[in-house]
């Protein structure tokens, strides 16, 4: 199988920053990324209930550190109000919010019913495509994805290639011990949602409350096979 030169230049890229920064994590890490990729780097965050540590320690790093929110036009409420609170209150900067255009609802979901059809083609259309513009010119991406979060996510790297891109994950590590640590160290506000057993927050359509001691991800697209929203899966920069 051949490779495009992009995949094979972010593969190799994976291999010298793994070299140079394997050992760093939190803030030292994204401030050391933010360095390497000249400010062509951005945290993707859906501002839900882990969201608040990976954002207070971009904002550590530098305050302008580019922070991407996809909109799907189709969050909770009190995702939007908790967004609003994590930006002030961490002194984020530059957070560009994004989401399906017009024209792609209007193709893809005129009735805003997709979701009840196909939750894979819905999550591409209010997900992926906006999230694959908002990429375009940068070299690195950051998510808040951690092992202990779903089976599929066991073996997640710090840093993987995809897309003729970098994903770094800052957090893979960390367990939930740590991050119920860090939310306290630094008084964190949580997501309103999540003491009403919300423990994995996207969409009002798509995400339920979570049965005690069930994979946090269980409430996302409950009753079927589907574990990811597309984000992250390799789509990015290709056609569905």
């Amino acid at each position: 199988m051949q490779h495009s030169t992009a995949t094979m230049d972010a593969a190799t890229r994976v291999e010298d920053l793994t070299a140079l920064h394997g050992t760093l994590e939190g803030a030292p890490l994204l401030a050391a990324v933010h360095r390497a990729f000249g400010g062509r780097v951005a945290l993707v965050s859906s501002f839900g209930t882990e969201s608040a540590v990976l954002l207070a320690l971009a904002a550590e790093a530098t305050p302008d550190f580019p922070v991407i929110f996809v909109n799907t036009g189709k969050l909770f409420g009190e995702t939007l109000r908790y967004r609003d609170q994590l930006v002030t209150t961490l002194g984020l900067t530059d957070v560009r919010e994004v989401g399906p255009t017009e024209d792609d609802l209007a193709a893809g979901d005129p009735q805003g019913m997709l979701f009840t059809r196909d939750y894979d083609a819905c999550c591409h259309l209010r997900k992926t495509v906006p999230l694959d513009r908002a990429l375009i010119g940068l070299d690195a991406w950051v998510t808040g994805r951690k092992r202990f979060q779903a089976t599929t996510r066991a073996a997640l790297p710090l840093f993987e290639a995809e897309g003729g891109r970098i994903k770094i994950n800052p957090l893979a590590a960390w367990d939930k011990d740590r991050l119920e640590t860090e939310f306290t160290r630094r008084g964190l506000p949580r997501h309103p949602l999540e003491a009403d057993g919300y423990l994995s927050i996207g969409c009002f359509t798509c995400t339920e409350r979570v049965a005690p001691g069930a994979d946090p991800r269980s409430g996302r697209w409950a009753g079927s096979a589907k574990t990811e929203c597309g984000i992250h899966m390799t789509t990015i920069g290709t056609a569905r």
